[in-house]
């Protein structure tokens, strides 16, 4: 039986991760130059995954300010465990799902309609506009739970680790989402976007 093979964090990873330790020991210590310095670094992928989890355009920033200012308040808590952007992305998702049950009411995200890319053709905007909302009307079909796992894996790189983390359940747990959540959209996609799933 071969050794189990023991996985280190590659140079960028470390580096990052010092990073991060260094940023959010002065956010604990009050620096509000470190803490605009960690909104900035995070905001727009938090805003992302928020957005895509709560489908609420109007509450997105809240939901995004609230998160933020729970890192604010209670940097001593994080103790270094995990990835700080597990640990901000896990309070996000608490955060999203609080306000989900707050915001059920269905709301149409009609500004993702009239986004493109400045560079593409008018011929690649269109596929890429189209494969876009395919995909968007297919993930807003699922629970926020599925399209959590969708958006963790997919959109922010996160391994079933540490999503299980963010979401505060079991690996298989995640998995088991993920396989549901694949399943739906392959479904509901009908071949549009089979390289994807």
């Amino acid at each position: 039986m071969a050794p189990a093979r023991i996985e280190r964090p590659s140079f960028v990873e470390r580096s990052e991760r010092d990073a991060d330790q260094r940023l959010i020991a002065l956010v604990r210590d009050r620096d509000r130059h470190a803490f605009e310095e960690l909104y900035r670094k995070y905001q727009t992928r938090l805003a992302r995954f928020v957005g895509n989890l709560i489908r609420h355009p109007q509450i997105v920033e809240e939901v995004l300010d609230d998160t933020l200012m729970v890192v604010w308040e209670r940097a001593a808590d994080f103790k270094g465990e995990s990835k700080l952007s597990t640990w901000i992305f896990a309070i996000a998702y608490r955060k999203a799902m609080k306000a989900i049950r707050r915001y059920d009411a269905p709301i149409e995200d009609h500004e993702a309609e009239n986004r493109a890319s400045h560079e593409a053709s008018p011929e690649d905007t269109f596929g890429q506009a189209r494969l876009h909302r395919l995909l968007r009307d297919a993930m807003n079909e699922l629970s926020p739970d599925h399209r959590g796992v969708v958006e963790l894996t997919y959109f922010q790189d996160l391994s079933y680790r540490e999503i299980a983390e963010i979401m505060n359940c079991p690996v298989d747990t995640v998995k088991t989402r993920m396989f549901y959540a694949r399943r739906q959209l392959k479904l509901r996609l009908d071949g549009e976007l089979p390289d994807w799933i």
